[in-house]
């Protein structure tokens, strides 16, 4: 009777380790599940760009910027769309009126987008946009990093040859865009003579 009470335990036993070892992989998974809807929820393809700013996704133009990527990385074309900021006085016009910009550095105020701060920090050398650093940007989720290092070479460099803070809107980035348009203007207007 014994050796009978005793298999009857194994079995018992071996019932509730296969019970919590198959509780353990379920939840795990759900776990993963989770983590992943999470992370896919915060990215930033097109369709959820255009959910999440209310803005039209557009078909990639052939023109657009295209970054080189390693696998699993952020999208490798950012498409570009031409918007101003209407309700914007454009600094191009300022200075142009007013003359060239005054030498020096400008520092523009912190802009809220949403996701974080935008900040940039203009050099102006011979009356000119020479450089534009971004102080402060959204970079607290891996999404925003990941948006963000592609966004912030091409508004810079953009801003550098419009010579102003009309930069076009980068699809992905526009709260990016709109932050460094907003702060780069007032910068500018404290750079006008």
């Amino acid at each position: 009777m014994s050796r009978k009470k005793t298999t009857q335990a194994q079995g018992f036993v071996g019932t509730i380790k296969k019970f919590f070892l198959s509780a353990f992989v379920v939840v795990t998974f759900m776990a993963y599940l989770m983590h992943e809807r999470l992370t896919n929820a915060a990215s930033a393809s097109p369709a959820n760009t255009a959910a999440n700013t209310g803005s039209v996704p557009s078909v990639p133009d052939p023109n657009s910027y295209t970054v080189p990527t390693v696998a699993g990385q952020f999208p490798a074309t950012i498409p570009t769309m031409a918007v101003q900021n209407p309700g914007a006085v454009s600094t191009q016009t300022v200075a142009s009126q007013a003359g060239l910009y005054k030498n020096g550095s400008y520092t523009g105020p912190s802009v809220d987008v949403f996701y974080g701060l935008v900040q940039v920090q203009v050099v102006i050398q011979n009356g000119q946009i020479a450089n534009v650093t971004f102080l402060d940007y959204p970079h607290d989720r891996r999404t925003s990093q990941e948006i963000n290092t592609q966004a912030m070479p091409m508004l810079t460099q953009e801003a550098i040859q419009a010579q102003s803070a009309n930069v076009n809107i980068i699809s992905g980035a526009t709260l990016t865009s709109e932050g460094f348009a907003n702060s780069l203007q007032a910068a500018l207007l404290s750079a006008t003579n």
